[in-house]
């Protein structure tokens, strides 16, 4: 069921309970910076209206040096997984490692879906996934279709399929006009990571 901005504007107005509000599919891409950012500040929104998510990290395993993970741990309401090795997966070398942790990852989010314990699931860098061939796009297609209606997903990652454009309600693209790397600054902690 879509539904105007409108709409959703009353049904927020008369208190309607998360079971009882629509879901969104919220897409994040682009080759901006902030698309994992913004999908953890809605994380953070949805804890602070008594919410509860789930966000699960794609191609980012434990040992993967993210600061947020150390907040965001301590928000009631929030739960994490992490799935991946410690550094990026190298797109031109793939392992067997790679493909089962993604693999992992998504029967963690599907089970987060289907469990209607949360409002709220966030799959970072799952486009990424898909592009790079970790996973199959209908095997997200298949995930939205048969969510919860009342459940909202945020996807994250570069270059996401037009055909995810059709089955969202919401989908950003953060466009990189400039980026510090091109001036020769690494990755900043607290900023980057």
């Amino acid at each position: 069921v879509k539904l105007t901005s409108d709409q959703l504007l009353v049904s927020m107005e008369h208190g309607l309970t998360p079971n009882e509000a629509p879901g969104c599919v919220i897409v994040y891409t682009g080759h901006g910076k902030g698309k994992t950012t913004a999908a953890l500040g809605a994380a953070i929104r949805a804890a602070g209206q008594g919410l509860k998510i789930c966000v699960i990290f794609f191609m980012k395993g434990l040992g993967y040096k993210r600061g947020e993970v150390n907040t965001l741990a301590g928000i009631e309401g929030i739960e994490l997984h992490s799935f991946g090795s410690e550094s990026w997966v190298d797109r031109q070398s793939i392992k067997p490692q790679d493909v089962l942790e993604a693999h992992n990852a998504f029967e963690c989010a599907l089970g987060a879906v289907l469990s209607n314990n949360f409002d709220l699931v966030i799959l970072d860098e799952v486009i990424s996934a898909v592009n790079w061939g970790l996973l199959k796009f209908e095997q997200i297609e298949n995930m939205i279709q048969n969510k919860p209606s009342h459940i909202s997903m945020i996807l994250t990652g570069r270059n996401a399929d037009q055909r995810l454009f059709d089955l969202a309600h919401i989908v950003t693209e953060m466009k990189m006009i400039k980026h510090q790397y091109d001036s020769g600054i690494p990755a900043l902690k607290g900023l980057d990571y």
